[in-house]
């Protein structure tokens, strides 16, 4: 896990850090000798989520960052903000993406706090897997804004679970399962409220409905990897049929998805934990469900009640 802090008054200082853990820019002030900066980040391999404060106005230039970058607006503004094809200005309660990650971008930012979450691309591939072949563009973004309120809300939602459930106990994200499934689930959020290339690529899915043998390729390999970081790409890979049927596959023949059959998989493995597990040793349900994917201690209660009628405490405890 990475951390970092910066705070700072000196405009040189902060464009030097800012082009570091960002991407190259040059930064101005019409105040640059009342310009502080204030920048705490926690982060993953492929995610990391960035709080920062200005209390000045601060123009910027940015090249392209690689990555893709998306902005929550808390409180101030940012204006004028601007690349290739659009401009536009946000205030407090926006949530959108600065830019796509192979183009540069300009604006200005006044006296704002806000939050910035990037994210490697690639996870958006590995969680909407190839629709048609392998020839298949990348996965991309289409706009900058989500297509609706409620999908706004949902992705604040998200980025917030991560960075204060998830980024906030270094422990916690530094298991390998937790921050897959962390990562993937911003990104299945993302994908949800920006409109992108995955969409609208869907073939007739009986055209692509993966065979039954297909489907029990695919268990195995839940089977055999549910203790490591898994993607439906992957999980499709193993089976040797596109993501889209092999999702189609799994809501026809099991009425589920791939990752909702791989979380019923983790839980069992969990519950199995518990049963063996010692009630005068060490072990922990806390620890045990997060061994399994599980970081949310009161999710994996509730979803362990539903499913084994009892709460995982008393399974540890043998009674």
């Amino acid at each position: 896990m990475e951390t970092l802090t910066f705070d700072s008054d000196d405009l040189s200082v902060t464009e030097d850090f800012l082009s570091r853990a960002y991407a190259r820019m040059r930064i101005g002030s019409s105040t640059p000798d009342s310009s502080r900066a204030r920048i705490r980040r926690a982060g993953m391999d492929s995610v990391s989520v960035d709080e920062l404060a200005l209390d000045f106005e601060m123009s910027y230039s940015v090249t392209p960052l690689g990555r893709i970058c998306l902005c929550v607006v808390h409180e101030g503004t940012v204006r004028d903000h601007a690349f290739q094809g659009v401009e536009d200005s946000f205030g407090p309660g926006d949530v959108v993406l600065l830019a796509p990650p192979d183009l540069p971008y300009a604006g200005r930012i006044c006296h704002a706090r806000y939050t910035i979450t990037l994210l490697d691309p690639a996870l958006l591939d590995q969680v909407a897997g190839s629709l048609a072949d392998p020839a298949d563009r990348p996965v991309r973004l289409t706009g900058h804004r989500p297509h609706s309120d409620a999908a706004a809300r949902q992705l604040r939602r998200t980025i917030g679970y991560l960075r204060d459930e998830v980024l906030a106990d270094p422990a916690a994200a530094d298991q390998p399962l937790v921050a897959s499934t962390a990562a993937q689930h911003l990104a299945a959020s993302v994908l949800s409220a920006f409109p992108n290339t995955a969409l609208g690529q869907e073939a007739d899915p009986d055209r692509g409905d993966a065979h039954p043998r297909a489907l029990r390729r695919a268990l195995t390999y839940i089977d055999d990897h549910a203790d490591q970081p898994v993607t439906v790409a992957q999980i499709a890979a193993a089976a040797h049929v596109t993501v889209r049927a092999l999702q189609y596959a799994f809501r026809r023949h099991l009425d589920t998805t791939p990752l909702a059959h791989l979380r019923r998989v983790r839980l069992a493995q969990a519950h199995r934990d518990l049963v063996s597990a010692d009630p005068a040793g060490e072990a922990t349900v806390t620890a045990i469900a997060a061994r399994w994917g599980f970081h949310h201690p009161g999710r994996f209660a509730s979803l362990y009640r539903d499913t084994y009628r009892r709460a995982p405490h008393r399974t540890l405890a043998g009674e």
